[in-house]
């Protein structure tokens, strides 16, 4: 693809109204090569000869010679720069060695663990006297169980995923008894996605996978691989429980790249107000497919990967386009089938354009693609990098374009592409600890193997005391120094680790004809319609249900709608019915918090009241808002009756005192004013010094916990993910980035790119471009609270600032 050729057609379109903002040429980078400390055996040597490598990277080489060494690594390089190497060469390597090793891949994603297989099987595929010798493969939930029994008494290579290990792998430990003892490595592909509650399950799972090894008398070394984060060793090292070496000289080479920064038209005279950045992705894509382009689309949310997988098809049918059939949708909720077929046809080329949410954002091979459309900021810089990376990854020149929204952080990227481009501020946060998390995999170790005192503490110091309460609970039975666990089934199924909702809805189908009554036919033909009047489409998590498919919700399935019947909470089934309507619809949310104990009250702040601790939060759909497709227009309001979910999780809260407050007073505002907007700044901003989306966030005013105007910012999840805590102990990181966000907009009196968006939440998955059109907080009032409660510390950063450009 010629990007400058593509870039001037879009300059030179009438419609364009310079939303280019920046334009960065990323240059060709050549490789740098490096020689291991020995040499490889011969077989791997003629292995990587056939595949056309005969020199390796710097970082290659520096894993490699690690993992004889016998140290645990992360290594931390670009999208497409040989990380699966650094790991296979020294698993490859160990297995010529000894033919009894073996070797677990823990990915992050079934699609994932295929994904890898094939790339293995290819590799090895290479040199036939190797294909003959190790043999991989993928352990997960679609396995048969006639495989499953050769796997583990075959395989030499296991790639499986952390949900697996934890369920069917561990909890049934004697069937893999020879593969533990002789386990020599364990694989933790793309660990910057264990944070949150993710990693804290998965740090829980690998502390039971060592403890399993033990008892076999295996030591595996753990080889990681990240994408660029502030903090990957740390990461890494909280994972596995151990110090990890981190491999970060990135000696591949790149193609060249152009990444632009976009801002979406402007409407009318007025260049604060513009259109969705979904909407100009729509046009970007359709203008790239017609330039012959594979394009792939990343959106926030599954309707907006529906919406804009909707509007190219439409566009291109209207232009009587071939290519109208080329293009699909890809998103969570699919069921596994049809996101392999779609992930094929990708990557043969008989797609040329698929929206996606970050379901596609790891390193499943999709082939070489031209377009990268990232709509919205992603984020994190650490998945805006791994979308871009999704471009030009067979080292081609490529195209990555992010259309920021009308969101405080997309402007401010705007205004600071230097800060874009130059570093990875965020921090991946995880905590083992969870005690929600700790107290489910307690009770699974128990299971395994009783715990003893020493087992207990490789846990955490936190360990001892909730296994106590676990037995005082009867979950556990302590008996002469050991917990055993105090029987029942395997205690592991009933604990998701990506969800504290343990519980799938399924949305199942039916037809016009069974919902209008009409008797079912008996004997085996009934039996026969039945199946055909009842098909699962698609899933959704229990916690998301009551935003997506509550009764009369219209649901988007690959460019169809769906008109939702009925949500049975207790059966865990959503009733839908193929409707084609002109409308869709996005939820409206009520929330309410409440502190139930203060755990930490920090002096950082002098005027205001700083603290974290427990909270419980309440929310429920309420209403919803019939939204007409293309035009976005509120065409109606219907109510919602759905019972209140609760979340007992963590939160950090700041109270201007009553001296704050008078001199906000003085100065012509209100300070709830002021707490309203920087509520907004702050759960933008935190995801830019604590790694986390602000989806895992959430926020509120309110004055009835502390009795005056109060911001409570709070982790979506049981117990806390440890998100506002670091916004406790990072405040004076999280004001400036606040203060910079709001006083640098060029708006007058607030607009949804400085103090944001009202304090009404939007549902985690509806299209993010509905929040427009409330009032916004007051914007003067926001920066003067902002300088206050930074105070002495804006006067020291312009001393800085003076004496530098002296």
């Amino acid at each position: 693809m010629d990007v400058r050729a593509f870039l001037r057609r879009i300059e030179s379109a009438r419609n364009y109204q310079g939303q280019i903002e920046h334009v960065a040429e990323l240059p060709e980078r050549e490789g740098v090569f490096a020689e291991p400390l020995s040499p490889l055996p011969i077989e791997l040597t003629e292995l990587l000869a056939a595949r056309g490598i005969d020199q390796l990277y710097a970082h290659q080489v520096a894993a490699l010679d690690a993992a004889r060494a016998g140290r645990d690594l992360v290594v931390v390089t670009g999208t497409a720069s040989g990380k699966t190497l650094c790991y296979n060469l020294p698993i490859l390597e160990a297995a010529l060695a000894d033919p009894q090793a073996r070797a677990l891949y823990l990915f992050p994603t079934k699609a994932l663990a295929q994904d890898q297989l094939k790339g293995l099987l290819e590799l090895l595929g290479e040199h036939p006297s190797l294909a003959r010798r190790i043999k991989p493969g993928v352990y997960d939930g679609d396995t048969p169980t006639a495989q499953r029994r050769r796997l583990r008494s075959e395989a030499h290579l296991v790639l499986s995923n952390p949900d697996m290990l934890h369920a069917a792998v561990l909890p049934y430990h004697p069937k893999w008894a020879r593969f533990f003892e002789s386990l020599r490595f364990v694989v933790l592909d793309e660990v910057h996605t264990y944070r949150g509650i993710l990693g804290a399950n998965v740090a829980c799972v690998l502390r039971r996978l060592q403890r399993i090894c033990r008892h076999y008398g295996s030591a595996p070394i753990f080889l990681a691989a990240s994408a660029t984060i502030a903090n990957p060793g740390e990461l890494a090292s909280r994972l596995v429980g151990r110090d990890v070496t981190v491999i970060d000289n990135d000696g591949s080479p790149r193609g060249r790249k152009f990444f632009v920064l976009w801002n979406p038209t402007p409407l009318g005279a007025d260049s604060l107000a513009r259109t969705s950045a979904a909407d100009d992705a729509v046009n970007l894509m359709v203008d790239a497919i017609e330039a012959d382009a594979q394009v792939l689309a990343f959106t926030r949310t599954r309707q907006a990967a529906e919406l804009i997988h909707r509007y190219v098809k439409e566009t291109l049918d209207m232009r009587h386009s071939p290519r109208a059939a080329q293009v699909r949708a890809y998103r969570g909720g699919y069921l596994p089938n049809e996101r392999r077929e779609i992930e094929q046809a990708l990557f043969a080329g008989k797609l040329r354009g698929v929206a996606a949410t970050n379901a596609l954002e790891l390193g499943i091979d999709i082939g070489s693609l031209d377009v990268a459309l990232l709509v919205n900021y992603p984020g994190t810089i650490a998945s805006t990098w791994q979308q871009a990376g999704r471009s030009g990854r067979r080292h081609d020149e490529s195209l990555a374009v992010l259309l920021a929204g009308n969101d405080p952080v997309d402007q401010y990227l705007l205004r600071h592409p230097d800060y874009f481009f130059a570093q990875s501020p965020e921090h991946a946060v995880v905590d083992p600890e969870n005690p929600y998390v700790l107290a489910a995999h307690l009770k699974a170790a128990a299971f395994e193997i009783p715990l003893a005192e020493g087992d207990v503490e490789t846990f955490g110091p936190m360990a001892p005391e909730i296994a106590s309460l676990l037995a005082d609970a009867g979950d556990l039975s302590a008996i002469g120094g050991k917990h055993y666990f105090a029987g029942g089934q395997n205690p592991a199924i009933g604990v998701s680790l990506r969800h504290m909702s343990d519980n799938t809805f399924s949305i199942v189908e039916r037809t016009a004809r069974r919902l209008s009554g009409d008797p079912p036919p008996v004997g085996r033909a009934g039996a026969k319609q039945f199946e055909q009047d009842h098909r699962v489409i698609a899933n959704v998590d229990a916690i998301s249900a009551p935003e997506l498919v509550y009764p009369e919700a219209v649901y988007l399935h690959n460019g169809e709608s769906y008109l939702v019947r009925e949500l049975d909470l207790n059966a865990k089934i959503a009733c839908v019915e193929r409707r084609e309507t002109d409308y869709y619809t996005q939820a409206v949310l009520e929330s309410n918090v409440l502190v139930t104990r203060e755990r930490q009250t920090s002096p950082a702040l002098d005027e205001a009241l700083l603290a974290y601790g427990n909270v419980d939060v309440s929310w429920q759909t309420v209403a919803f808002k019939k939204i007409k497709f293309n035009t976005r227009e509120n065409i109606g309001l219907g109510p919602v009756d759905i019972p209140a979910q609760t979340l007992s999780t963590t939160a950090m809260w700041l109270a201007p005192n009553d001296s704050l407050r008078t001199r906000m007073k003085a100065a012509g505002y209100r300070a709830s004013e002021g707490v309203c907007g920087l509520r907004n700044l702050a759960v933008v901003a935190l995801p830019m010094v604590a790694m986390c989306d602000s989806r895992d966030l959430g926020g509120v005013v309110d004055s009835k916990n502390v009795g005056r105007s109060t911001m409570i910012l709070y982790d979506r999840y049981p117990g806390g993910l440890g998100y506002s805590e670091k916004g406790v102990h990072l405040i004076y990181d999280l004001l400036r980035i606040c203060h910079e966000m709001v006083a640098e907009c060029p708006c007058e009196e607030g607009c949804p790119s400085c103090v944001g968006l009202p304090n009404l939440r939007p549902a985690i998955h509806s299209d993010p471009d509905l929040m427009r059109g409330y009032p916004m907080p007051n914007k003067a009032a926001t920066v003067q609270l902002l300088e206050f409660l930074r105070g002495e510390r804006i006067e020291q950063q312009n001393e800085i600032t003076l004496a530098d450009s002296a």
